[in-house]
């Protein structure tokens, strides 16, 4: 089996810094459940990206921070549209109904993206008791296809949201290989866009664990007053919170998040390139983060697998190469010889 592979980000290791602050922060005692030094650095640090109204609150993962996220913006009656494709639809099993009580509306989606049109199309039955009320949109950045939301398309939902009378929530698992992609900020590419609520991704972009549910709008008063109690009835409240957050600012207090980004869309995009000389390869959709989805013929995808760990999508072929902060272009020069040397053996 290969020391790195193309399944997932989630299966890299940690990136160093990230470690060096873990380290850092197991000295002395702190005070637990937030009151510590590095989750009080940690709002100031978000603020400085997102805005000086944005609210941060730590979590353990990215399931957490969506059903966290989404639960604290709709209520009971509501419903949330998203696209078919989306993680929170097919990837987080029934965490967003047995644990968030959400009703999930999936439209289908055009290379993983809404837009305001398709949204519309099942956004009705405001005051009827027989609907689930339409309360949220929620949008992944970048999508599960590898898509990348540009910030005009990103306004256009949010301006169609909110003239709904619902909030804009964004899975951000991936949001800074978007961010990267686009070289924007991250407040160009959510705050100043209209988004509400974010889910921050860490975990994919080299932290040990942690992710973050960030509350974008200074307004949205009785969000931040409800995620605290949710958090904890969520099981997402860590007591030892300092070693969440000093990940999180080690990401985030500096340019940590940009680079991890940048060098596994780099990877991605060489990826594709380098499989461009391959016959029999079909790229399925742009590769606009770390993500490379291909086709490929299904009686090399075993053999393949053998040496490089990667997920099959959508059978017949059909699959999908992740890279990471630390792939490296010899990791990428092995994989597309492997693939090379296999399907010249057929």
């Amino acid at each position: 089996m290969a020391t790195r592979n193309f399944r997932s980000d989630n299966q890299a290791g940690v990136h160093p810094e990230v470690l060096a602050a873990v380290a850092a922060a197991n000295t002395a005692h702190q005070p637990s459940y937030g009151a510590d030094e590095h989750t009080t650095r940690l709002q100031d640090v978000v603020a400085s990206h997102f805005g000086a109204g944005a609210v941060v609150f730590p979590v353990f993962n990215g399931t957490g921070a969506n059903v966290l996220a989404l639960q604290a913006a709709v209520p009971r009656w509501g419903s949330v549209v998203c696209a078919a494709e989306a993680h929170l639809n097919n990837d987080e099993s029934t965490a967003p109904e047995g644990v968030g009580g959400l009703k999930l509306v999936p439209v289908p989606a055009d290379d993983g993206k809404l837009t305001p049109e398709a949204i519309d199309r099942h956004t009705w039955g405001w005051g009827d008791e027989h609907r689930a009320q339409p309360s949220a949109v929620t949008i992944t950045q970048s999508t599960e296809l590898g898509t990348v939301y540009e910030v005009d398309e990103v306004r256009a939902i949010a301006e169609y949201a909110h003239g709904k009378g619902m909030l804009l929530h964004v899975d951000g698992a991936r949001i800074a290989n978007a961010a990267a992609h686009l070289d924007v900020g991250l407040a160009e590419l959510t705050t100043r866009a209209g988004v509400d609520l974010l889910s921050f991704g860490g975990t994919k972009n080299g932290l040990l664990f942690g992710d973050a549910v960030v509350v974008l709008r200074p307004d949205l008063h009785e969000l931040v007053r409800s995620i605290p109690f949710l958090r904890l009835r969520n099981l997402q409240l860590a007591s030892k919170m300092r070693f969440v957050s000093a990940q999180l600012v080690a990401l985030l207090d500096g340019d940590l998040w940009l680079r991890s980004a940048r060098r596994a869309n780099a990877m991605a995009t060489l990826l594709a390139e380098r499989l461009s000389d391959v016959d029999g390869v079909r790229i399925l959709h742009r590769v606009q983060a770390n993500a490379v989805f291909a086709e490929i013929d299904q009686a090399l995808v075993a053999p393949l697998q053998g040496a490089f760990d990667f997920e099959e999508w959508g059978g017949g072929g059909g699959v999908r190469w992740m890279c990471a902060f630390d792939t490296t272009e010899q990791d990428v020069a092995d994989f597309v010889a492997e693939l090379m040397r296999l399907s010249a053996a057929r």
